[in-house]
């Protein structure tokens, strides 16, 4: 199990409520969809490590 790093994250009230929302709409915790969130931004520019290349045509 590899090892997470704790922080905190100061969360206005309203973003929050429909962030528990979008959590509980698609069975993640809080915690697993600001990571799913923070995963798919960091794929989406380039930045993951897991970052496909695609093959020239």
């Amino acid at each position: 199990m590899s090892k997470k790093k704790q922080f905190v994250l100061r969360v206005d009230p309203e973003k929050y409520e429909r962030l528990e929302k979008w959590a509980a709409d698609e069975f993640r915790s809080i915690n697993g969809q600001i990571e799913w969130i923070i995963e798919k931004a960091l794929r989406d520019v380039g930045r993951n490590k897991t970052v496909e290349t695609k093959e020239p045509e």
